[in-house]
């Protein structure tokens, strides 16, 4: 058996791998083995995984603290009954940002209110100022637009502008009556890094993980129930800054 390692790059985020392939296997082209599952219900709770994971992994590639999160409703003259009707709105709304602003990066969601259960959208943004984003949307009203957060904490831990947590979020805001879909994004959208796969000789576990990345801090450690290693580092966030006190 060959030991193989390979990472993804996503903002400040590196996520590696750690498993196991025959030794006939090409290093170059090596990949997890395939998981066996019990059943269905295992298999889609497999592909959900994979499919939150690689939504963190896009938006940590694209968006900073420079960048921009937004909570818009509809008025009463755009009243949504139907997330049909809702993706409509989006994708005109994405089309517009993107006429005035063709170099935007935007990932934008539908979801339903737990007490009002009207429908809302979520957008991040860069590349357009807050005043002309707000000045774009026509349908109702802006609830909120600030900028992402330099300093994400997890478990008490300072990952700096990692925002898996968020992502997270705006993952589980899709239903299924919203169709297939979970988000609109841009075209222009960047995609997360991949290293080269290496073939490695020492033995990695919870407690043995790789060499830390020169800049990086080890966030977490984690053998998976589908029998790879899975670790992930963040950049060294900056340090806070102190307000400075009023004379």
């Amino acid at each position: 058996m060959k030991r193989v390692k390979t990472y993804t790059d996503a903002g400040v985020v590196r996520e590696v791998k750690v498993f196991n392939v025959a030794d006939r296997v090409d290093v170059k082209t090596a990949r997890p083995p395939r998981p066996r599952f019990k059943d269905e219900a295992e298999r889609e709770a497999h592909r959900l995984g994979i499919a939150r994971r690689r939504h963190a992994a896009r938006v940590n590639a694209n968006f900073t603290p420079a960048s921009l999160y937004g909570t818009f409703t509809c008025g009463s003259a755009y009243e949504l009954h139907t997330f049909a009707e809702g993706r409509q709105v989006m994708d005109n709304f994405v089309r517009k940002v993107k006429y005035y602003f063709p170099d935007a990066k935007i990932m934008m969601y539908m979801g339903r209110g737990k007490t009002t259960h009207r429908i809302h959208f979520h957008i991040l943004c860069d590349g357009v100022p807050e005043a002309e984003l707000r000045k774009l949307w026509t349908f109702g009203e802006v609830a909120r637009i600030d900028h992402l957060r330099e300093h994400n904490y997890y478990n008490g831990i300072d990952h700096g502008p990692d925002y898996t947590g968020l992502a997270n979020y705006l993952f589980d805001h899709w239903t299924p009556e919203q169709g297939s879909r979970r988000w609109r994004g841009t075209r222009n959208l960047a995609k997360p890094k991949p290293g080269r796969p290496m073939e490695v000789k020492r033995e990695y576990s919870e407690t043995r993980p790789p060499r830390t990345p020169k800049g990086y801090i080890l966030v977490e450690c984690q053998k998976t129930k589908y029998g790879y290693f899975y670790f992930k580092f963040v950049r060294k966030p900056a340090p806070r800054s102190r307000a400075k006190r009023q004379p």
